[in-house]
Order: structure tokens, then C-alpha cells, then sequence
């Protein structure tokens, strides 16, 4: 008799990566099999049944994957949260914090109307620094975030205390770092 599998079982764990005492979950073997990406894709669009909002935004580069087909299955316009320097038109910026210096994220500033309801999707919630700084553009645009969603939570790295206030998910959630 087949077991079935759970979505945490498609994760490759990489210990003492990318140092020592750290354990590496690898999504992308979530993406690289069939079943797990379409396990994580309709567990994300299962959180978001009958809640009223009008777009999906995916932070750069796993929330396009993760979020681009939940925007698709469920009608919804996918907007680009990106690096500086990669959208066309007029944007928005934020910067925010990494373990060692800073980044910057832009969206296009006619991507929202003001009112919009707005749920973020990515593959993974850390030290929530980077979905702080999307729910900042998506304020500074007009929109408003009503739901965020991560495949996978490191718990330990208490990102969700940057998110206060906020309806946020996770599919998976590891205790540790």
C-alpha cells in the first residue's frame, strides 16, 4: 500500500548549508516534481477561498513561480514585486534591510489603484524583512494587503513579528533556522 505523501516531504533538507548548524530547506525541489508544485500551488489558492481581493503581487524570483499560477487559477491580475532596475515604467522603491547591508525593491506605480486588495505570495518567510517592504509598496501605491502566503515558515527566525497586524499562512513550518 502506497503512502501519501505530505507537501513537507517534497522539501530536501541540506544540513550544515550555508554554514555550519544551519539546516537548508530546499524548495526547489517542491518545484522541480509535479506533484509537490501542484500540492503547494492549490494549498496556497485552498487558504484564499471566498476572501475578496483583487490582485496577487509575488516578491522576485520564487514568489513569481509560487504565485503567477494561484493568480491564474483563481482570475486574478499578478503583479511584479521586483529588483531595482528591472521594471520599465515609473515605480515605487523600498529598501530594507539584509543580513549584510541592503536591498531595493520596486513595483510599476500604475500597477494598483487605490482601494485594491491585495494578497502577497512567496515561497519562503525568514526574518520577514523582504514582505515588510512589499507591504510598504503596496501601502505607498494605494493598495491594501489582506492576506499574505508562504510555502514554507522558518518559525525560529520570527519573521511573522515584522508582520503584525497582518492575516499571514504558511503550508510548512520548521521550528528551528
Amino acid at each position: 500500500m502506497a503512502v501519501k505523501k505530505e507537501l513537507a516531504d517534497y522539501i530536501t533538507t541540506i544540513p550544515d548549508f550555508p554554514e555550519k548548524g544551519i539546516m537548508f530547506r530546499d524548495v526547489t525541489t517542491i518545484i522541480e516534481d509535479p506533484t509537490g508544485f501542484q500540492m503547494a500551488v492549490d494549498g496556497l489558492i485552498a487558504q484564499l477561498k471566498g476572501l475578496d481581493f483583487d490582485y496577487i503581487v509575488g516578491t522576485e524570483s520564487r514568489g513569481f513561480i509560487f504565485g503567477a499560477p494561484v493568480a491564474y487559477a483563481m482570475h486574478k491580475g499578478f503583479i511584479l514585486a521586483r529588483k531595482k532596475g528591472k521594471l520599465p515604467r515609473a515605480t515605487v522603491s523600498e529598501d530594507y534591510k539584509l543580513e549584510y547591508g541592503f536591498a531595493t525593491l520596486e513595483m510599476h506605480k500604475d500597477s494598483l489603484k487605490p482601494g485594491d486588495r491585495v494578497v502577497l505570495i512567496d515561497d519562503l518567510i525568514a526574518t520577514g524583512g523582504t514582505t515588510a517592504a512589499v507591504i510598504r509598496l503596496v501601502e505607498k501605491i494605494g493598495g491594501k494587503v489582506v492576506k499574505i502566503g508562504f510555502v514554507m515558515e522558518l518559525a525560529g527566525l520570527k519573521g511573522r513579528d515584522k508582520l503584525r497586524g497582518y492575516d499571514v499562512y504558511s503550508l510548512i513550518s520548521y521550528p528551528g533556522k
